[in-house]
């Protein structure tokens, strides 16, 4: 814990954290605005600088991740979903036959979709719980480093 730590540098590291919820308000809002406040204040204090950094690192970190997850999940709602089509006629986009008649696989895909929406669940809960523990350890006077995140800013 800093000595010389204000109120005014816990207030805004408690806003700096707490402003990456914007993102539910506005595209981007996760990095926009705690950008725009770090760079506002970070010449102030040291404290503020460190949770600037962590705060925007998280949320990058974050991104990272469900790129990831996306580019993971691919292959599998391919395999889940196309089933009987040749490679060669799906790229040149000649006879391409849908036949339903077999049946379409519903359970497959549903059991990728309800994983899927897991994740995005999974990643969302995250988001909040350490955010919200990260605002309060920044209204304390304490400083945090999110776990499981790049440093992107050093």
């Amino acid at each position: 814990m800093e000595s010389t730590l204000t109120n005014h540098d816990k207030n805004v590291a408690t806003v700096l954290h707490v402003s990456a919820f914007s993102k539910y308000f506005f595209p981007l809002g996760n990095f926009i605005l705690p950008i725009i406040f770090w760079t506002m204040y970070k010449k102030d204090s040291e404290f503020i600088d460190h949770h600037g950094k962590e705060v925007i690192n998280f949320q990058l970190s974050l991104l990272c991740y469900k790129i990831a997850a996306v580019v993971l999940s691919i292959p599998f709602f391919i395999a889940f979903g196309i089933h009987n089509v040749n490679t060669w006629d799906l790229f040149w986009f000649h006879d391409i036959d849908i036949n339903v008649e077999n049946g379409i696989r519903i359970f497959g895909m549903s059991l990728v979709g309800i994983i899927t929406g897991l994740g995005a669940l999974l990643f969302f809960a995250v988001n909040i719980t350490y955010t919200i523990v990260a605002a309060m350890k920044a209204n304390e006077g304490e400083r945090y480093k999110y776990p499981f995140t790049f440093r992107f800013i050093k």
